[in-house]
Formats: C-alpha cells, structure tokens, sequence
C-alpha cells in the first residue's frame, strides 16, 4: 500500500498550504478597516440582536483562530483579536461564529448532530490512538481490536464530514448578514468572502485527510497488505 502513504504526504502538503494560505488571507483582511468601526465583539451583538435570538454570551479567549461556538453553554467565544479587531478579519469570523449561534437557535439539523456527537467523539478519541497500535501490533491474533480501533476512527470521520455543512452554512450567513447591513462595504465584500472561503478548505482537507485514514485501516484489516 505504498501508494497510501503518497496519498498521506500529499494530504499533509496540502493542508499545510491551505493553513499558510488561510493564515495570510486573514492577515492581509486584518489590515483592511470596516466603515462602522465596529469591534467583532460589537457584530456578534448587533447580528444576535437583528436574528432576534437572545440568551447568547460572547466572551474573548486567548489564542490564534482560536474563535468558535459552545451550543451547550450558547457562548460564542472569540479570540482577542477578533473580540477587539475593527477590520474584515474580525467581522467576518465574528459574524461566522455569531451563524453558529443563529444555526442552534433554528434547529438547524446538520449542527444538531454534530452537537450529539461530540461526546462521543471525545470518548473515542481518547482511546483511538492506543486502540488502532494494539489492533495492528496484534492484528493476527485479536483482530477484533483493530476492527473496534476502525469504528472508533469511523466516528471522527463522519463527525469531520457533517462539520463541513455546518461550517459552509455559517459562513454563507455571516456573508448575506454582513452585505444586507453593509457592516462590511461592497468593495470589501470579497475580501470577506475570500477569508471565510480558506477557512472552509481547512475543513475539507481535514475531512479528506480523515477519509484517507479510514480507508487506510480498513485496508489493514482486511489483509490487503503489500
């Protein structure tokens, strides 16, 4: 299966460019002002505030990209530079989070099965790394430990794949609410759209990356070795 570990360096190239690129796309919309000179924290209230959803906290944390949405606690949480920007950057992932919350105020059913699975995945998670080793250590005498290590990872799979529509679907709110108040003008629209655009490749990539593991183990499992 020497093509596999192609398949896996390409994947892990891949991905390592899309983050530098993300990582530069935000950096050059950082530099760009919004005209209101509202704060990310100030778009989150004004766009909770406008989709008439209540009861949501924002806080500030610390970190890089670190920004996302607790619906078990309905905290949007940002990251400093977010929660104080004044530019693109910071309306845009602020706005993004901010659709996370509007996502669980409506029921939005991708974000509700994703939320199901979150203990879940955490549980397996734990375990998955030391699971899948004595699977494969001990595949010709308990092969049924690498078939329980498979189901485990097929869990962090689907939950990477349903992430990706709920993500998508942030995003496409954030740009509608951003372009219909004009928070972020025509002419910066695109930059906007662009930044959220490389985060949502980050996704895919993961998700790919995640599939391509799967396969891999299931490969394993089923004797197909090289």
């Amino acid at each position: 299966m020497n093509y596999y570990w192609i398949v896996f360096i390409a994947v892990a190239l891949v991905s390592y460019l899309v983050q530098r690129r993300l990582n530069k796309i935000m950096s050059d919309a950082s530099k760009v002002g919004i005209s209101h000179g509202l704060r990310g924290k100030d778009v989150a209230e004004l766009m909770l505030s406008q989709n008439g959803v209540t009861g949501v906290r924002i806080k500030c944390i610390d970190g890089l990209l670190t920004d996302h949405y607790d619906p078990t606690t309905k905290t949007i949480s940002l990251s400093s530079d977010v929660y104080n920007g004044s530019n693109v950057t910071a309306a845009a992932v602020a706005a993004h989070e901010t659709g996370h919350a509007l996502q669980h105020a409506m029921g939005y059913q991708p974000l509700t099965m994703r939320s199901k699975l979150v203990p879940i995945v955490s549980f397996s998670s734990r375990l998955l790394s030391w699971v899948l080793l004595a699977g494969i250590i001990l595949i010709e005498l308990v092969p049924g430990i690498l078939l329980a290590g498979i189901c485990l990872f097929a869990v962090t799979t689907l939950f990477s794949f349903i992430t990706l529509p709920v993500e998508l679907n942030a995003s496409q709110r954030a740009l509608n609410w951003l372009g219909k108040t004009g928070i972020v003008s025509r002419a910066d629209a695109p930059v906007a759209e662009k930044a959220l655009r490389s985060a949502a490749y980050t996704y895919v990539v993961a998700a790919i990356s995640s599939l391509a593991t799967l396969i891999y183990y299931i490969l394993i499992f089923m004797g197909r070795r090289e």
